[in-house]
């Protein structure tokens, strides 16, 4: 299994709609390097959802309900989407700042590449995130 963070703007599409909607296909990736990242995603892998721009944190955890297909906004055979279904919400969101704070996630393409919108994560980085967000305060 691999491990993934998808962002959206919530005013866009936000994690309640995904609950809401009961999955979605994740589309309008227009970067190389997010659109590999989709196209290595496979059924089961466990995708993190974070709100960027408002709110900046990690709210739930996805998967990854089917493997890439053409992006059916565009007609244009590079892009592609992936369909994603939710699993659980976080009992409490992990902010950017919180992140930051963990010496353990100072790699997470989340710091280094702030403009992606589709990235790896290892298990390790998945599993101290899903445990901040699981930890009350």
């Amino acid at each position: 299994m691999n491990y993934w963070l998808v962002k959206s703007e919530p005013d866009h599409y936000s994690w309640e709609q995904l609950q809401q909607d009961g999955s979605t296909f994740w589309d309008g990736v227009r970067n190389y390097q997010a659109r590999n990242n989709l196209q290595a995603m496979h059924k089961g892998d466990r995708v993190l959802f974070y709100h960027s721009q408002e709110g900046k944190e990690v709210v739930g955890i996805a998967e990854v309900a089917k493997e890439a297909y053409p992006d059916p906004t565009i007609d244009d055979a590079r892009w592609v989407a992936v369909d994603i279904k939710p699993v659980k919400a976080l009992k409490k969101p992990v902010g950017l700042s919180r992140i930051k704070q963990e010496e353990s996630l100072a790699s997470v393409p989340l710091l280094r590449h702030t403009r992606l919108s589709v990235m790896p994560l290892t298990p390790e980085e998945f599993s101290s995130i899903v445990q901040l967000g699981e930890t009350r305060a």
